[in-house]
């Protein structure tokens, strides 16, 4: 780890001087006349340029409290300090938020923008729906990543005239500058990267738990927020309208709490729909599994024995990306289809067991509990890195490597060396937790389809007549799935064909869809 140096600078590992910016001072690296013979360079870092400092630094930095999903390579000289401690105001007067540094309120802003301009769909939606305003009266409690695509969800969610308070997922996927852009522009944000779980229900509870405001709806990533509520405000529980789900975790302790009784509200099951599934799990995950495991790790991907851990559409994604890089990619899959797509697509379906010894990287994709335990992890060869694409934190037995006979060495930003008394050491990224957010990010277009379909989830619980839906888990229904799709295809210049009377009705269509039956498999 890097040290503090006496003026006022940081060395990063690769020996760039990354300068913290004192107001009233410029810094200059000057060169001697050898490097100016063959380097005609000069940098100079003022605090009113700090945002130039470059992409490659905030990746390279191995301080701890550098954000290294951030792209603004901005810092914070109190980062060691609890937010929960720290008395911040935004420019209104409001001091109903809780972020790291609001002052960093104007790079998270910039950051909106940049996915703005890749999120058309959620866009679209915004411009189609904001002066019919079907949210007006809406009192929306989220509990989801806090990344720049969602500040453009929550303020489409607003504009279509929704009230929201917000907590983060994840006490590591959150991007300080975006929490801090909309505290500024008056949002109720609770979140930083690096939140304890103490930290962690603390934020969602101040959400739920606020003077004059009922929560009418819940947009949860993983039940956390559901189950809060649940637990701790029963009564304002039941006087929800509905809850929109979109992850496997939190869908699976829906459809516990409709088997057992306890679910009192309609809820939708958005992590099933198509444009959710398809989409930000197989193309989300094809891209940024391998921007996650190059930020933190430089690994060179070619030639690499890779083992994931389920075939379902993120482990899909996951493989055909590396397999696309020259790695030798195997698979472990539970389920005979499952394993029967990896087997046609190329893969060999190995038990965990056969191929424990010899990989250089392992990915868990399952949404399971302890799929790689203690005993695995110590027949792992030294060097290899170990990784989760699940949502739930489950799936690596982290606990079991917090023993005494253990060394944890922090390497970088959510990047551990875990050393055996033999010196046998693995890389372990994010503790465990979903790697492409906790260490990199995910493109912002597809972000937008999945963003759009819980918008449009929220409208269609929020707006549906007494009586449309029980009190259970419901689909998406399939003609929203194909608006989401429609939304984005202008930004391909895509034209879709349209159907003939006679044809729609040779199929027994709509001309206008849905255009397939609900058990259809895309």
């Amino acid at each position: 780890m890097s040290e503090d140096m006496e003026n006022g600078g940081r060395s990063d590992s690769a020996g760039i001087l990354a300068v913290k910016p004192n107001p009233g001072l410029k810094f200059e690296k000057k060169l001697s006349e050898t490097e100016r013979s063959t380097r005609d360079v000069k940098f100079v870092l003022t605090p009113t340029k700090k945002r130039l400092l470059s992409r490659s630094i905030s990746a390279s930095s191995s301080t701890d409290s550098f954000d290294s999903t951030s792209y603004t390579g901005s810092s914070s000289d109190e980062d060691d300090v609890n937010p929960r401690e720290k008395v911040q105001k935004n420019s209104k007067g409001s001091a109903d938020f809780c972020v790291r540094n609001i002052d960093h309120a104007a790079f998270g802003r910039r950051e909106i923008e940049i996915a703005e301009q890749e999120m058309p769909g959620v866009m679209a939606l915004r411009r189609r729906a904001e002066a019919d305003k079907p949210l007006s009266g809406a009192k929306i409690i989220g509990c989801t990543h806090i990344t720049a695509q969602t500040a453009v969800l929550i303020e489409t969610l607003a504009a279509l005239g929704a009230s929201v308070r917000w907590a983060a997922c994840n006490i590591y996927s959150t991007q300080n500058e975006v929490a801090a852009a909309l505290a500024e522009a008056g949002y109720s944000i609770f979140a930083w990267k690096g939140e304890s779980e103490e930290d962690f229900w603390w934020c969602i509870d101040k959400c739920i738990n606020c003077e004059g405001w009922q929560p009418n709806m819940i947009l949860d990533d993983g039940g956390d927020a559901t189950h809060l509520m649940l637990k701790r405000y029963p009564a304002m529980f039941n006087m929800i309208k509905g809850i929109v789900e979109e992850s496997v975790t939190g869908v699976h302790r829906l459809y516990q709490l409709s088997k057992g009784g306890k679910l009192t509200v309609p809820a939708m099951n958005v992590n099933d729909s198509v444009t959710k599934t398809k989409f930000d799990n197989l193309y989300s995950c094809r891209e940024s599994v391998l921007d996650a495991l190059k930020r933190t790790t430089d690994v060179m991907f070619g030639g690499k024995q890779i083992l994931i851990c389920g075939y379902g559409e993120v482990g899909k994604g996951c493989s055909a990306a590396l397999k696309g890089l020259g790695c030798s990619v195997m698979v472990t899959e539970i389920d005979p289809i499952c394993a029967l797509q990896a087997c046609m697509d190329g893969f060999r379906v190995v038990r965990l067991e056969e191929a424990i010894k010899s990989i250089d990287i392992l990915i868990t994709c399952t949404g399971n509990k302890n799929v790689v335990t203690r005993s695995h992890m110590d027949r792992l060869k030294t060097g290899c890195i170990v990784c989760n694409m699940g949502h739930s934190n489950t799936e690596i037995d982290v606990g079991s490597l917090r023993t005494p006979d253990l060394t944890w060495e922090q390497v970088r930003s959510q990047v551990h060396h875990i050393i055996w008394p033999d010196g046998k050491r693995i890389i372990l990224l994010a503790e465990g937790r979903l790697v492409n957010l906790s260490c990199s990010s995910v493109p912002s277009f597809v972000v937008s389809i999945t963003a759009a379909t819980q918008a449009l989830a929220l409208i269609e619980l929020y707006n549906a007549p007494p009586g449309r839906y029980k009190q259970d888990v419901y689909l998406l229904p399939k003609k929203m799935d194909e608006y989401v799709a429609s939304l984005h295809l202008p930004n391909f210049d895509a034209h879709l064909t349209e159907l003939s009377d006679e044809q729609a009705k040779y199929l027994g269509l709509n001309k206008t869809g849905p255009f397939k039956p609900n058990y259809y498999r895309y």
